[in-house]
């Protein structure tokens, strides 16, 4: 069953275009350990907010950097962080995640602000104000699929182009971006600033991007949106809603599309008469002619399991570059990302020749087909791919990065609704592998977990698969069981969007503590 975005965002004030933050303004940043609020909290903070924050969850990869910048984090929840024994104010702004609104519009600190006539924001809205405060050009990653490796990419040429970005990413940043304490945001001194623009339930409706990146549109998010009519619109209503934005190029808004996405060419039907320009990226098929209508189209020219090399050929629009560029990313959606990052960064003036240069140097964020180590033959990686289109983007990378082994998909769903929805197209990808299992589903925002089970896609996969998949607990559990069954030569893929992370990093200490074991005994 879907609901509005109203009914998710419930006591929300509504999304406005962003607005300087007053120095020393109080705000609290309720449930930091998720991406955007930490990216949320950070950047209020470099904004010259009085910060402070919460989170059930305890220390995780994202908070890392929120505690290093001093901003103080509680571990628990308390209306005390809103209002004080007197019933006086203790913050000016509330800022909260829709995770928590979805499952409890009633939540103590919402409760607490709104007696006191503060009215909650999503923190999107704040990470909004943050560029406001800094007068920063908004360039917007927006689509279903590669949202952070594209925001990431781009952010890295802009930095290699000398342009000093500041920005937003929904994955944990590398250095090189980040800095020596890396995290989701980056604080530069230059006039852009890259957000990664989430379209659920209107996360992204309080950026106005002078340019905007859409990498694809495919029908998720199934609490939200009944089919992929619904994904389009969204998207579409929310660019045309840009031609009302601050500080835009002359021309209006721009939009960077990868038309080689059929929801992406879905938008661009939706949007005949927008004012502003469309820059048209794709790459091409093997045998498919160099178009004459496209801005930036490249070709592969060879792969192996280090990445690819592409063709490249550019309009005049993108400064006509041509020439070849290899990638030390693995895939053909990973290309992709590569391609839009670079048109992004081209129309907004980097310069062509560190452009391609910064396209050969990236190697990735945090949680995107990332090794966590190799033991005694066993390769684990990590991966955040959570809907059926991205795990068979993943599958083929490993395949093509790790040829003629054997390949463990090991999933965390994300969420009961787009499991329960999504139910058939997992169990077909995930069958594809040599093997299989399941960890307990991560709930995030679900306010109903009955609707199906790990269990349920478990057998779902083992109707189609030649080997039963297995339901294998939670992320610690996970591990364990891992441990016992995978052996020299196998890879193992650990995918999900919750604390999938934590079964990967458990299952290399398990390896090698084994490892140690054997080698002690000898």
């Amino acid at each position: 069953m879907t609901r509005s975005a109203q009914e998710i965002a419930a006591g929300l004030a509504p999304s406005r275009p962003g607005r300087p933050i007053e120095p020393g303004t109080r705000i609290h940043v309720l449930g930091v350990g998720g991406a955007a609020t930490a990216g949320a909290a950070l950047h209020a903070h470099a904004a010259g907010a009085i910060v402070t924050a919460c989170d059930l969850g305890g220390p995780d990869p994202v908070t890392a950097a929120v505690l290093a910048a001093g901003i103080p984090i509680d571990w628990r929840h308390d209306a005390g962080h809103i209002v004080d024994a007197d019933g006086a104010a203790v913050v000016d702004r509330l800022a909260v995640t829709k995770a928590v609104t979805s499952v409890e519009p009633d939540h103590p600190e919402l409760l607490a602000a709104r007696t006191l006539g503060i009215e909650p924001e999503s923190v999107q809205q704040l990470i909004a104000d943050a560029a406001a405060t800094g007068g920063r050009r908004l360039i917007a990653v927006t689509g279903t699929h590669g949202k952070s490796t594209t925001s990431g990419w781009l952010l890295h040429l802009l930095v290699g182009a000398g342009r000093d970005p500041s920005g937003f990413v929904g994955a944990v940043l590398p250095s090189s971006v980040a800095g020596p304490v890396r995290g989701v945001a980056r604080f530069g001194a230059g006039e852009d600033f890259v957000v990664e623009a989430d379209e659920y339930a209107g996360n992204f409706d309080p950026y106005r991007p002078a340019v905007t990146i859409l990498i694809s549109a495919e029908w998720d998010h199934p609490d939200v949106f009944s089919d992929a009519d619904g994904v389009e619109a969204a998207f579409a209503d929310w660019i045309r809603r840009s031609a009302d934005g601050p500080d835009l190029p002359d021309g209006g808004p721009m939009l960077v599309a990868n038309v080689g996405d059929a929801g992406v060419r879905g938008v661009l039907a939706l949007l005949a008469g927008w004012p502003g320009r469309i820059v048209r990226v794709r790459l091409l098929d093997d045998e498919e002619p160099w178009p004459t209508d496209v801005d930036l189209a490249a070709r592969v020219l060879a792969e192996d399991g280090d990445g690819s090399t592409l063709e490249l050929r550019a309009s005049d629009v993108l400064g006509g570059i041509t020439g070849a560029v290899d990638l030390g990313l693995v895939g053909r959606h990973m290309a992709i990302d590569g391609l839009l990052a670079a048109a992004g960064a081209l129309v907004v003036g980097a310069e062509a020749a560190l452009v391609l240069d910064g396209l050969a140097t990236f190697r990735g964020v945090e949680r995107r087909f990332e090794l966590k180590g190799e033991v005694d033959g066993v390769a684990v990686l990590d991966d955040y791919a959570h809907h059926p289109t991205a795990m068979r983007a993943t599958f083929a990378a490993a395949r093509r990065r790790y040829p003629g082994r054997r390949l463990w998909a090991v999933y965390e769903p994300l969420t009961y609704h787009r499991t329960s929805a999504m139910l058939e197209a997992f169990a077909e990808v995930l069958a594809t592998a040599d093997r299989a299992a399941v960890i307990d589903i991560w709930a995030v925002r679900d306010p109903d977990t009955t609707i199906t089970s790990a269990a349920a896609l478990a057998e779902a996969v083992s109707r189609r698969a030649p080997e039963p998949a297995h339901a294998i607990g939670d992320p610690e559990a996970a591990a364990a069981w891992l441990a016992d069954h995978v052996e020299s030569g196998d890879v193992v893929l650990i995918m999900g969007g919750g604390r999938s992370y934590v079964a990967a990093e458990r299952l290399v200490e398990r390896l090698r503590d084994r490892s140690a074991e054997v080698t002690g005994s000898r």
